[in-house]
């Protein structure tokens, strides 16, 4: 039981897109992830996904709107729903998602990372 520093692990890594487990609550990954460009259309089939934004500003597209998240914002986006995360500019999330959630969800693309770096 050690305390995780969210700016040293932030550190260590600097692809896009490419999620890190920095720990385990119940049955969920805390994640982190820098993210810029546009991601994929997806949705995560059984699955509930949250993003909480440390730095920059996200967008998430949704089929019939789009919702902006600044620094110390989160959504919950519920399972099954469609869903296209975007970062004109560099953006840092935490993410907390039940244990092997695939980040692309229910497709497979070049952004698809079916095992994840524990830091």
């Amino acid at each position: 039981m050690d305390k995780i520093n969210l700016a040293e692990k932030l550190k260590l890594f600097e692809e896009y897109w490419n999620p890190k487990i920095i720990g385990e609550c119940n049955d969920a990954h805390l994640k982190l992830a820098k993210l810029k460009g546009i991601f994929d259309w997806h949705h995560h089939e059984n699955e509930d996904e949250l993003f909480f934004v440390i730095k920059g500003h996200l967008t998430i597209h949704f089929r019939d709107r789009s919702l902006q998240l600044d620094p110390g914002e989160l959504v919950v986006i519920p399972k099954g729903t469609e869903h296209c995360p975007e970062a004109p500019q560099e953006v840092h999330v935490l993410l907390i998602e039940p244990k092997g959630t695939l980040n692309t969800g229910n497709v497979v693309t070049d952004k698809t990372r079916p095992s994840l770096e524990r830091i």
